[in-house]
């Protein structure tokens, strides 16, 4: 299974498939903490994140949206005193692509950046 860590998202028009369910069980495993939610009868991922106080959760919402602009997709970021709740998925195909997986879990990994114990 390659590490979704170590991809990079590559541009996705509406004429790509979304995520196949075999695709969805092979990188779940890799963002265990995301939850498939479906909106609109698209699916998206979608985590809450927890901080302790709302310059944290800004600091993170604004390493996410870095990182998106870098990959050049982009997610729905809410933050809240306390949180941010983080939404990924493909526009252009209204669902899933493996972006979205990609995505997730560098998102993960910014937030174990704030080395938040």
């Amino acid at each position: 299974m390659a590490d979704l860590l170590e991809q990079k998202c590559i541009p996705c028009t509406g004429s790509l498939p979304p995520a196949s369910q075999e695709e969805i069980n092979t990188y779940k495993p890799q963002i265990p903490e995301w939850d498939i939610i479906s909106e609109q009868g698209e699916l998206h991922l979608q985590r809450v994140y927890k901080f302790p106080n709302f310059k944290t959760a800004l600091t993170f919402t604004n390493l996410v949206g870095a990182a998106a602009e870098a990959e050049g997709h982009h997610p729905s970021l809410l933050t809240e005193w306390g949180q941010v709740t983080v939404t990924w998925w493909t526009h252009a195909i209204k669902g899933l692509h493996q972006n979205d997986f990609i995505m997730a879990a560098k998102s993960d990994r910014l937030a174990k950046s704030l080395k938040l114990d």
